[in-house]
């Protein structure tokens, strides 16, 4: 089976970014979004910007 990242339609709050991830890694997306407020945190912002550029990238189903 070849998974593909996208972002989620349907596990979407802004763009659908940890949707996808949790989505692909069949992981609850509830815990990606909490991992990345942890990683924004503690990288001073840096997690808003990864999820800006992620939202660009990544592209939708």
């Amino acid at each position: 089976m070849n998974k593909k990242l996208y972002r989620s339609s349907k596990n979407k709050i802004i763009f659908g970014i940890c949707g996808g991830i949790g989505e692909y890694l069949d992981i609850d997306p509830t815990i990606i979004r909490l991992l990345w407020i942890i990683f924004t945190l503690l990288s001073l912002g840096v997690g808003i910007l990864a999820y800006i550029i992620a939202a660009f990238i990544i592209p939708k189903k």
